[in-house]
């Protein structure tokens, strides 16, 4: 067993489950009670449900993006995705419309199948800079505020319509306009003054010094222009802000490109939709792709980005998992998520460090007391998997079953249709 709090991994151990929370853990030759059912996992390997703090719902469908896409049968298929893959906690990190709310209401009564997802609203951006105008019934969805005042109005009625978190994109680079300074000042003003967290979408190191020394909360995509310094890492821990790396972001853009052979496999397999996979297949994509000149800098960005999580995380840095999933239809939801996990594992971190920052390290950076470990009193949210990822990591690739809230809800991938 991985319990998620960073401590090795624990033989012979007994989870006790009572309707949806773990009610102790102990060793497992303990006397079972009548009356109890036995689940059992011998040669096995327990962990906590992985956390996504950064993905998206509802923007895409197969090859397609756009706010369209934002239906409820599309949702739950991508929370049902999420879940098949172990992810049993979602942050869709900006972009979401009114819909958002009934879904994750039905989702806190245990009325919705699928991954259990938090957000972070409408989101605020820049007129004219990041993210591009998503149009819903010709009305862009993203608050673009230009004084501070409209800033504070935005995060007030993002609060007013019960958001978790909120978001902001904040990009200057390229000459791309980028929020004023007192514009994302008043946003994290409004947001802490109403005790809600701010996370931010950056590239780069500039931006993210900024932010920082503004008080947000998370730097939701890792920087990736060039190395973290030492006045960046000692403001980060002054402050305590979180750090998300979305490795697997600038890896999207080439790594199906480049036909791995894990490609081939069944955990890969069962994560495509019909469309998607007939343009991975295409020969005409995949030359297409590989003679974009951009993909050198992609994969620039994430050897940067693993260099500068490694110094951050070994400097003592909150760090958090997240990944962009659903953004785009080559950030694919949870196959996304394990893609992540074995970045972090080729940049240097070890497997045991990789799962702790997805489950327990990503709950405390979220404030979800109730999850991310397993111990007496959480949610029963687990996967069990088919060998021991701390030993070999692809045995995070084998899922034998999830558990979400204490009931068996997916088994192996192949058992999951798209």
């Amino acid at each position: 067993m991985i319990d998620g709090t960073g401590q090795p991994p624990a033989r012979n151990q007994a989870i006790w489950i009572q309707g949806d929370k773990i009610l102790r853990v102990t060793a497992a030759n303990q006397e079972v009670p009548e009356g109890a059912k036995v689940i059992d996992c011998r040669g096995k390997t327990i962990i906590p449900g992985l956390i996504s703090a950064h993905s998206h719902l509802g923007q895409t469908d197969g090859t397609r993006r756009g706010p369209e896409h934002y239906t409820r049968d599309n949702i739950i298929r991508q929370l049902r995705q999420y879940q098949a893959y172990g992810v049993t906690t979602v942050v869709s990190l900006g972009t979401n419309l009114p819909l958002f709310y009934a879904l994750r209401d039905e989702a806190r009564e245990g009325k919705l199948p699928g991954a259990d997802p938090l957000g972070a609203d409408r989101g605020i951006g820049a007129v004219m800079g990041a993210p591009g105008v998503m149009l819903q019934n010709n009305v862009d969805q993203i608050d673009r505020p230009t004084t501070p005042e409209e800033a504070r109005a935005a995060v007030r009625a993002a609060h007013a319509r019960g958001t978790d978190y909120i978001k902001m994109w904040v990009d200057s680079r390229n000459m791309m306009p980028a929020i004023p300074a007192p514009v994302y000042q008043a946003v994290i003003d409004e947001a802490h003054r109403l005790k809600l967290q701010v996370f931010a979408h950056i590239f780069t190191l500039h931006d993210a010094k900024a932010l920082v020394d503004s008080g947000l909360d998370v730097i939701a995509h890792g920087v990736r222009d060039k190395p973290v310094d030492e006045a960046f890492i000692a403001a980060m821990k002054a402050k305590g802000t979180g750090y998300i790396a979305t490795l697997a972001l600038d890896d999207a853009f080439y790594v199906y490109a480049d036909r791995p052979a894990w490609m081939e496999q069944s955990f890969f397999q069962q994560a495509l939709q019909p469309e998607l996979k007939k343009q991975l297949d295409d020969p005409r994509w995949r030359e297409q792709t590989l003679a974009d000149r951009s993909l050198n800098a992609a994969r620039e960005a994430v050897r940067m980005n693993q260099r500068n999580l490694v110094t951050l995380y070994r400097a003592g840095v909150r760090v958090g998992f997240g990944t962009d999933s659903g953004a785009f239809p080559l950030r694919i939801p949870g196959f996304a998520e394990h893609r992540e996990l074995d970045l972090m594992i080729q940049a240097g971190l070890s497997p045991l460090e990789a799962i702790t920052i997805a489950t327990g390290d990503t709950a405390k950076l979220l404030k979800l007391d109730d999850r991310g470990v397993l111990a007496a009193g959480k949610r029963a949210d687990l996967l069990v998997l088919d060998g021991d990822p701390t030993a070999e990591p692809a045995a995070l690739h084998r899922i034998h079953a999830v558990w979400q809230r204490g009931q068996r809800v997916a088994g192996p991938v192949t058992e999951f249709t798209p």
